[in-house]
């Protein structure tokens, strides 16, 4: 069995241990400084130690004499250090560099921290040296703070030259090259949040104004993170999400104070330059939301009473408070009650079943009876309604979930057999699904489950098929397993809406990988504002399953408990619901903090609303 890969980005570890603190466990990037008091706390025995430990690093400053690969390793290690402006990394540089690098320019994420080796010697250099840089790329993380995954060798070269008679880097690559072990300590995942910008569909009943999405992003997590995500903020949304999200600040708003920081009564107080002293209160609120639940997602651990914007004079231009915040912005309302988990029993009926229920039982109307055998299921967000496949994959049903409620004929029929993905309805009650042909796939959508299929382009997709699709609740975002050549990878495209208001044309844009680490996906559900479970295997190795953020990062979650044969897998929005799965064991459930339990020994098709 190959050996587990670590992948950037996960926030939360097992402790294995306790580790003495000495030199060879503090030392990372030179010395650290300790806490004078607090609790004696159990310490990861990997490098990365505890990201929320107060024990913070520094690097140390060049020693004279030094020869040039110990100068390159000791600035490698100090740009692993927790100070702002890398005041020691410069020291190793010459002048020249000092003015030219900029280190935010892009971070390289290597699987190992880079090895500095002799370089070859340049003919004509007799007063430089050359030091090569070299090891695997994972991942890259750019000025905008958005994490690619991008596997591919690294190779770089670092010029050196004497001056003042010490060895001084003068050239090298902007930017800065880490370890995944480095990388996971100092950044940490946050989900920026904008308005889903739904356009030349943006006058229509359904297209709500307060639909906020997910934007993440990695930030340094010991430097003024609360400062550092609300300016992250202020820059707009990364160039992935900028088509299909709008920011209420307006343009060029900056920052008028310098440190942010929750007070005694966990209140934030932000002012704000002259460019937002004209907004009106309805702007201003819908400023402070964004505001409030990017935040809320870098401190976690503190709740957060309300937000209050004011001017560069600390005039109050308006207040959020964390009941109106969650009540009219929250990304994942609720509507009302925890919704039903759902599934397929033994007759191809649709069953619900509560958490307060010991067993589940048939839903109201068609699909409850048995009369139309279904081998895939939709239900609506307002669980209303319900679209199912019939078991051959023809035929697409749309029906109310009510007593007395009638069927009706089939809203889309497939000439091939299975030629019909499992279902997925949107936030905004608009119903998808992909079509199988022996020549590819298209994409379909259905407004509001009734109207006439429109076909979505998808321009990326070229002539691999569609195997399963998974819409956000936002309607902006849709994950898609795509199956090419034998291997299934699940990718998340944007929806974008062109066309005029009367014919609005859609398409997915931009497709790119979500578990590239993964050759074969079985499975994956939307687990919240952006972050799904995934079902898959590397190459040789078995199945597992795990969470990974949209940006193709691994969540902040502990793994999971591992469950047998799973061949589909249902997560709720809300994160603190439990997960579903259809396994060998039959339909099984995964509530928080607890091991898998079997639901009902024959079914399938596990699906929350959505």
């Amino acid at each position: 069995m190959p050996r587990p890969r670590v992948a950037p980005g996960a926030r939360r570890r097992r402790v294995r241990g306790v580790a003495l603190l000495g030199s060879a466990a503090l030392v990372l990037a030179g010395c650290a400084s300790m806490p004078e008091s607090g609790d004696v706390k159990p310490v990861d025995q990997s490098p990365r130690a505890d990201g929320d430990s107060q024990v913070r690093v520094y690097g140390v400053p060049p020693q004279a004499g030094a020869q040039p690969t110990n100068i390159v390793r000791s600035f490698l290690d100090a740009t692993t250090s927790d100070e702002a402006d890398f005041r020691t990394a410069t020291q190793y540089l010459a002048q020249s560099a000092r003015r030219t690098w900029r280190p935010f320019l892009v971070t390289n994420v290597l699987q190992e921290r880079p090895k500095p080796e002799n370089g070859p010697q340049v003919r004509g250099d007799r007063d430089g040296y050359t030091v090569t840089l070299s090891g695997s790329q994972v991942a890259t993380v750019d000025a905008a703070h958005a994490y690619t995954p991008e596997e591919k060798p690294y190779h770089r070269t670092i010029h050196l030259i004497k001056e003042k008679g010490q060895w001084r880097i003068d050239r090298l690559p902007n930017g800065l090259v880490l370890g995944q072990s480095d990388f996971q300590r100092i950044y940490q995942s946050v989900n920026k949040f904008y308005f889903a910008s739904y356009k030349t569909e943006s006058q229509e009943p359904k297209a709500r104004r307060n639909v906020l999405v997910a934007d993440p992003v990695y930030l340094r997590r010991r430097i003024d993170p609360i400062t550092a995500s609300v300016q992250a903020l202020l820059d707009g949304p990364t160039n992935w999400l900028n088509q299909v999200t709008v920011s209420e600040f307006p343009s060029r708003t900056r920052l008028a104070s310098r440190s942010l920081s929750l007070d005694d009564s966990n209140a934030l107080r932000v002012k704000l330059t002259k460019e937002a002293v004209s907004t009106d209160t309805g702007q201003c609120r819908r400023m402070a939301a964004q505001l409030f639940f990017t935040v809320q997602d870098m401190t976690r651990a503190s709740k957060i009473s309300e937000v209050e914007l004011q001017d560069n004079n600390g005039n109050s231009l308006c207040v959020l408070s964390q009941s109106r915040a969650e009540r009219d912005f929250a990304p994942q309302p609720r509507t009302g009650g925890p919704a039903d988990e759902y599934y397929l029993d033994a007759e191809h009926r649709l069953v619900a079943l509560s958490d307060t229920a010991a067993e589940a039982s048939p839903v109201r109307g068609p699909f409850g009876t048995g009369k139309t055998p279904l081998g895939s299921v939709a239900v609506a967000r307002d669980e209303r309604t319900a679209a199912g496949v019939s078991t051959d994959g023809r035929s697409l049903y749309v029906a109310a979930l009510e007593d007395g409620a009638e069927r009706g004929g089939p809203m889309l029929t497939s000439a091939v057999k299975d030629g019909l993905t499992a279902p997925s309805w949107d936030g905004l009650g608009d119903l998808w699904v992909a079509e199988r042909t022996a020549h590819g796939s298209r994409l379909l959508r259905m407004r509001e489950g009734k109207g006439d299929p429109e076909q979505v382009a998808v321009p990326g997709l070229g002539d691999r098929r569609i195997k399963a699709i998974r819409m956000a609740a936002d309607g902006i975002r849709i994950a898609i397993l795509v199956e090419d050549g034998g291997r299934t990878t699940l990718q998340l495209g944007r929806v974008e809406r062109g066309g005029s208001s009367a014919r609005p044309l859609l398409s997915v844009e931009e497709l790119r990988p979500i578990a590239p680490q993964l050759e074969d996906v079985v499975a994956a559900s939307w687990a919240g504002g952006s972050r799904l479970v995934v079902v898959g295997r590397e190459s040789g190795g078995v199945q597992q399953m795990q969470f990974m953020e949209t940006d193709g990062s691994a969540s902040n979650v502990p793994s999971l408990p591992g469950v047998t044969g799973v061949k589909a897998v249902a997560a709720s929005e809300d994160e603190s619901r439990p997960l579903i799965a259809d396994a060998v064991d039959g339909i099984v459930r995964l509530p928080p903090d607890a091991n898998w339990k079997t639901v009902a020994k024959d079914g399938s098709a596990p699906v929350y609303p959505g």
